[in-house]
């Protein structure tokens, strides 16, 4: 008995020994733990106890909305880039206006001195038509709304009212999105360009002497241009124009446009200027050409066509950009949105998380009671 009572007192007496890892005052703070009995930083924010709300744990919201709001920062620095190379498009266009009114001035004042001789003229020569190329222009990259599709959908429309006519069709595409589209498809391709983001008169030159070698060899009997034309920032239209052969009317007589990207009260907009036709070139009667007004007439063609694709080209490319532009926008006021629901369930999950500990607080010490 004596034995028995020597033990239980020798088992007090180590309960109460002063070894000093046996108490510690040094509290674990949020972010670390406890291991060994010495307090150790987390290797990992998943390591800590979250409180479980909705979707997913507190933590992982937090992390969702860092994400969301860097997403926000990558899409209003793309939409900022697309404006500053839409007013690199626009000053493309004023740049070139000289010479499109130069050349359009002269082009009537010959048009005018020759008079009826201009049938002789093969580039506004009338075809039986038995077969088209169609030039589609799209762009080379994508995130840019519904700008490549919306051209895709009206380039097959067109190609297939053609072939249902049993017209012969064949294409010139310009655009990566569209040569990719059109190559899976097996569409019968004759050429393909890259559009780019800042079209130059070489570019034009390339495709232009395509198109010209085209119909002047016979191979086609018209050339239908299919872009975008650029109306506003939010809204682009998807256009058909019979490129070649060129109405003598429509060059002396059709008038022109020009966009100037503006801010209104810190938005951007545009303002559209119509311009009127240039007026032909007045040419003596006495006048003596050293070459045939014909031969004059032929050369200036060239020049017209290669001019009007580049102002399409550089159109287009406009069109994209301000899709690219309203499309960014509105990913930036979704990621903003969605930051803001997102820190609305973050801080729910927190407030849960703090009335379950004072409850538990709460429920301890009546429990002591």
């Amino acid at each position: 008995m004596r034995f028995f009572c020597l033990a239980a007192l020798l088992a007090s007496a180590c309960a109460f020994t002063s070894q000093p890892a046996a108490f510690t005052t040094q509290s674990p703070l949020v972010g670390e733990r406890v291991v060994n009995n010495v307090v150790a930083p987390s290797t990992s924010h998943r390591n800590r106890r979250a409180t479980i709300v909705m979707d997913g744990k507190a933590n992982a919201i937090r992390d969702r909305i860092t994400s969301v709001k860097n997403t926000k920062k990558i899409t209003m620095a793309m939409k900022l880039v697309a404006a500053a190379k839409v007013r690199r498009a626009q000053d493309a266009v004023l740049a070139t206006r000289p010479f499109s009114e130069t050349l359009q001035s002269v082009f009537g004042g010959l048009i005018q001195r020759l008079g009826g001789d201009t049938i002789d003229l093969p580039l506004l020569t009338q075809r039986e038509v038995k077969k088209v190329t169609l030039t589609v222009v799209t762009g080379d990259r994508g995130l840019c709304g519904g700008y490549n599709s919306y051209m895709i959908k009206k380039a097959e429309a067109r190609y297939k009212e053609l072939t249902s006519q049993g017209i012969e069709v064949d294409m010139v595409v310009i655009g990566q999105k569209g040569i990719a589209y059109f190559k899976r498809r097996n569409y019968p391709i004759r050429k393909t360009f890259d559009c780019g983001q800042n079209p130059s008169a070489k570019q034009a030159l390339a495709i232009s002497e395509e198109l010209l070698n085209t119909f002047l060899s016979g191979e086609t009997d018209a050339i239908e241009l299919l872009y975008t034309k650029f109306v506003s920032l939010i809204a682009s239209t998807p256009s058909v124009r019979t490129l070649v052969p060129f109405s003598a009317s429509d060059i002396t007589q059709k008038g022109d446009e020009v966009f100037q990207l503006t801010s209104d009260s810190g938005d951007f907009s545009v303002e559209r200027t119509e311009l009127e036709v240039a007026e032909p070139q007045e040419f003596p009667n006495d006048m003596i050409f050293e070459q045939d007004p014909i031969q004059i007439v032929n050369s200036i063609l060239p020049l017209y066509l290669n001019g009007q694709v580049l102002r399409t080209l550089q159109e287009s490319v406009a069109s994209e950009l301000a899709a690219r532009m309203q499309s960014m926008q509105s990913a930036s006021d979704n990621a903003g949105d969605l930051a803001n629901k997102l820190s609305l369930e973050y801080n729910r999950a927190r407030q849960a998380a703090v009335t379950q500990e004072i409850l538990e607080i709460v429920a301890g010490a009546s429990a002591l009671n």
